[in-house]
């Protein structure tokens, strides 16, 4: 019996952690690094680490790591349907800091090409069971020598077959704007087609780019030899179960086949049905790590898969809206299928998954796009031709992204592009761009930290009061309503404080009342607050809340209230400040409002009275 998906993920975490390796929990899709819009990579997380600015050692106790990273590209949208590509999946990598040419490999060393590539060929050969195409390294270029010994390693190894490519195809290039680089050896093996397929590539981190990757192939960017080299390897985990299934493709694995079996069995064509259950698979992650549909940003994307989904169900039923607001029950009973499918197969490894939050925000948007979606088609029909310009203006009317004006345009799209459609959009930022810096140019804020707003000193002492009110809010809504509640943002100013938590449903008056009495109460005993800093696995061992969205530095602030004379903890949060020194010093709490944020995320705002 073929090795299904779970147990490959096992079996490579236990591999590395028996070899000395940290196994380290996947990040967020939502990076912390400004340059890329989604975690494209397994080495994104680890990105300071190589480059020198945090220490591997101090937060890890040792210098090599493993994890399985959830990934996401969104270039490949538009490609999705064929054999081969996705927008998200998940990325096996081990890792390896700070080695040194010239010294020995420590136990909690780092190390380098030698020990990468035997640890690669024993998991692949002893630990799967697979055997081995061919293998690639980089032939050289005018500024980087042949990786002679690369190829000398997989041949003592017994690999004979050992391919030379150039910098496009064997020279890692940085994740973002720049960062770590370096020559790469690539693995193939067969699938049951007896098609050769890359399934893992082992990234040698010996420079520093101070360019991008488009940068780095045009010659326009300067490598710089890094003191310390590291190992940064991939390996896609839809690819590897297809080898260790033998597979034809991707999606005949357990992790496609599962999600295709609830469509409905007349479902012929391949395509749509590869579109939706990687849309699905992309869906319901983007929306556990907390993007909700917007205009912008990961939001875009998010809205842009959802309503690809639809627009293609759509089309499958062969039935017209019904009502004003709603899409064929039909799909309802597909997309819900589907997501529960999702969530059951994932939810032992991706514990945060919730179908019911899923849904929730999947149907808000569904309700939200039928009117827009009734409307730009009546608007694309009185066109006779629909260019790019055309396009983004039944975008911006309508909401209609470019895949539904795409395939619902027929003949009339002939000529329009994403290439075209994404200039368009771009123009239009800029636009709003210049418009948001002229309108608030002149205005100055005494604090602005994004969450924290404060136009003079009065008002910092006012936001000040309520940002330790929000601490207190949340320890309150966790105690009243159980730990399921999770912070998905706050914003904070001189007339409130707004707070946003993962939630299911309304809360009951006599709740509210309570959080309230308990905010209060923690007030009239007057705790203590206080901070310390320490290591970031420290903080997070001693139970201190933090937004899961937010990336931390290796050494992080804790916030603790607590009652000074028995020592009893009412909240402790991670939290850069500023905050009272006693909760005394607040006031009166008083609650607001409570309402629905988007689908699964409630919001309450609060005010302090002196």
């Amino acid at each position: 019996m073929s090795m299904k998906s779970d147990d490959i993920r096992q079996k490579f975490l236990t591999f590395f952690k028996d070899r000395g390796h940290a196994i380290v929990p996947s990040s967020s899709l939502i990076p912390d690094d400004p340059s890329v819009l989604l975690t494209t990579a397994g080495m994104q997380q680890f990105k300071k680490y190589y480059t020198g600015e945090a220490d591997a050692m101090k937060d890890f106790g040792i210098l090599n790591t493993a994890s399985v990273q959830k990934s996401f590209r969104t270039s490949d949208i538009d490609e999705v349907g064929d054999e081969s590509h996705l927008t998200f999946f998940e990325m096996l990598g081990n890792f390896s800091f700070g080695y040194k040419p010239g010294e020995p490999v420590s136990p909690k060393g780092g190390y380098f090409k030698e020990q990468a590539i035997t640890l690669a060929h024993e998991f692949i050969i002893k630990e799967m069971g697979l055997e081995i195409s061919y293998v690639t390294i980089f032939k050289g270029s005018d500024t980087v020598p042949k990786d002679t010994e690369s190829e000398q390693i997989w041949k003592s190894l017994g690999v004979s077959n050992v391919q030379e490519e150039g910098m496009e195809d064997v020279f890692w290039g940085p994740t973002g704007a720049s960062g770590p680089c370096g020559p790469t050896t690539e693995i193939y093996c067969k699938n049951a087609d007896g098609k050769d397929v890359e399934i893992w590539n082992i990234v040698f981190n010996e420079f520093l780019c101070s360019g991008s990757r488009e940068q780095l192939l045009a010659g326009n960017a300067t490598l710089t030899p890094l003191e310390k080299k590291g190992i940064d390897t991939g390996m896609g985990l839809e690819r590897l179960a297809m080898i260790a299934q033998n597979k034809k493709n991707i999606f005949e694995t357990d992790l496609f086949k599962p999600l295709q079996d609830a469509l409905p069995s007349a479902w012929t064509d391949v395509r749509i049905k590869r579109i939706i259950t990687d849309h699905i698979r992309a869906i319901c992650f983007l929306i556990t790590d907390g993007v909700r549909p917007s205009n912008k940003g990961a939001g875009y994307i998010l809205r842009r898969l959802i309503r690809r989904c639809i627009v293609h169900l759509q089309k499958k039923q062969s039935t017209s809206f019904a009502g004003d607001d709603t899409l064929p029950m039909g799909i309802e009973i597909d997309l819900k299928n589907v997501i529960g499918s999702l969530v059951e197969q994932y939810q032992s490894f991706y514990t945060a998954l919730n179908r019911d939050i899923i849904y929730a925000v999947f149907d808000e948007e569904r309700v939200r796009f039928g009117t827009a979606f009734r409307n730009g088609l009546r608007e694309m029909k009185r066109l006779e031709s629909i260019d790019a310009p055309a396009a983004f203006r039944i975008y911006e009317s309508y909401g209609l992204p470019y895949e539904s004006i795409n395939d619902f345009g027929g003949e009339k799209t002939k000529f329009l592009t994403r290439e075209a459609f994404d200039e368009e959009f771009k123009k239009h930022q800029e636009l709003s761009r210049a418009g948001q810096e002229k309108k608030f140019g002149g205005h100055g804020l005494l604090l602005d930290t994004g969450e924290l707003k404060a136009a003079d000193e009065n008002e910092l002492k006012i936001v000040t009061r309520l940002h330790t009110a929000t601490h207190l809010l949340q320890a309150a809504l966790r105690k009243v309503l159980g730990t399921e509640v999770t912070q998905q943002g706050s914003d904070i100013t001189a007339e409130r404080t707004r707070f946003d938590f993962l939630f299911p449903r309304k809360l009951a008056p006599e709740e509210i009342k309570q959080v309230e009495d308990i905010v209060n109460e923690a007030v009239r005993r007057d705790y203590v607050v206080e901070f310390k800093e320490m290591p970031y696995e420290e903080a997070v061992n001693s139970g201190a809340l933090h937004f899961f969205r937010q990336k931390y530095p290796a050494v992080v602030k804790v916030y603790s209230v607590f009652d000074q004379k028995t020592g009893e903890v009412f909240s402790r949060e991670f939290c850069g400040g500023p905050h009272v020194t006693h909760t005394g010093e607040i006031g009166r709490v008083k609650i607001l409002k409570e309402e629905a944020s988007s689908a699964g995320i409630r919001r309450i705002r609060a005010s302090v009275e002196k």
